[in-house]
């Protein structure tokens, strides 16, 4: 087994809220809550989950563009922001981000040559090097370099825009691409057309992708492997078709019931899950879960669940009381997840 390309171990950011005559810390929003993975060199790793579940936090710890309260983040074995490791300015330049909303991640007063070449020049390239590259990438994301060098993110399209900021996380030459709902702003045809491009760059330039969206679908196409998050904690994590054709968490089973389908046969009549997800800055003790999930007992709430491999495949792990021959809930492995 050869070591992960990037590892995560507990990770945690909690966000405090301020009140009071003196402005003091009266609550903390438990966004990332003791997260743990790993992504291999070359793989695509997917990370799903409702809207607040820590997606996006988790990938702008990633990135170190906000610092976690505790954690380790290892990059192809070296600790991060260790004197003994490797810096975040050295990280940065193996590890790039594409934001969701591609117009604000843009710096309006510069042209498009200027914001893809901006990366390498402040890494110490000069403006001709930095300037030749930023063509090239134009060309490799599919934008004639000669229409598109001195325009402003205005005088773009989205799609247009998303290809732009492809190329700019491209122009340091990174291993890992971080996509933040790089395609969830863009109509499907763009959002098609992105997809394949990402594709064929990562077939190209042999890089490896944390993608971040809300749709599942387009998690399945893109992804080797599938997280699955739930406020702030990892409930799910393995292989793309083993979470989709066998989920084992009660959660995951609900995301997946909610997409929707041509099929006469397979549309949904009932909610897959009732009840708001519960507030952040006080969550249920135990599973986080429980307070939505209809298989839930007394373990559930006395203990919280650890992630573990599901007992029918050893490349899917599932944090839940269910899994566990031995956790005391009525519901074990052996007779598998009720339908």
């Amino acid at each position: 087994m050869t070591s992960p390309l990037l590892h995560v171990e507990g990770l945690k950011k909690y966000f405090p809220i301020k009140g009071g005559i003196l402005n003091r810390t009266v609550a903390e929003v438990q966004a990332v809550d003791e997260v743990n993975f790993d992504v291999a060199r070359g793989e695509t790793l997917g990370i799903v989950g409702e809207s607040g579940c820590g997606k996006s936090t988790t990938a702008r710890l990633l990135m170190q563009l906000i610092a976690p309260d505790a954690g380790a983040l290892v990059f192809d074995g070296m600790e991060v922001g260790r004197k003994d490791g490797i810096s975040v300015h050295d990280m940065r330049k193996r590890m790039q981000m594409v934001f969701q909303d591609s117009y604000s991640s843009l710096n309006p007063r510069l042209p498009i040559e200027a914001s893809i070449a901006f990366g390498p020049i402040v890494h110490g390239a000069s403006q001709k090097d930095a300037r030749a590259r930023a063509r090239d990438l134009l060309a490799k994301v599919g934008l004639n370099p000669n229409q598109f060098v001195r325009r402003y993110p205005h005088e773009l399209s989205g799609g247009q825009r998303q290809r732009v900021n492809i190329a700019r996380a491209l122009a340091l030459e990174p291993e890992v691409l971080i996509l933040d709902e790089a395609v969830s702003a863009l109509d499907k045809s763009v959002e098609a057309q992105v997809l394949n491009l990402l594709t064929d760059l990562k077939a190209e330039f042999n890089l490896t992708f944390v993608f971040i969206s809300h749709d599942l679908n387009v998690v399945r196409y893109v992804s080797d492997r599938v997280l699955v998050m739930y406020l702030g904690k990892v409930v799910e994590i393995g292989d793309v078709d083993a979470i989709y054709d066998t989920p084992r968490h009660p959660y995951t089973r609900a995301l997946l019931s909610a997409m929707p389908s041509m099929d006469p046969e397979k549309r949904t009549t009932e909610p897959p899950l009732t009840g708001d997800p519960p507030n952040p800055v006080n969550p249920p003790s135990g599973c986080r879960f429980r307070t939505r999930c209809p298989f839930a007992e007394a373990v559930c709430a006395e203990q919280e669940p650890q992630l573990r491999d599901a007992a029918t495949s050893a490349a899917q792990s599932v944090a839940c009381h269910m899994a566990g021959a031995s956790s005391g809930h009525s519901i074990s492995s052996e007779k598998g997840l009720p339908e």
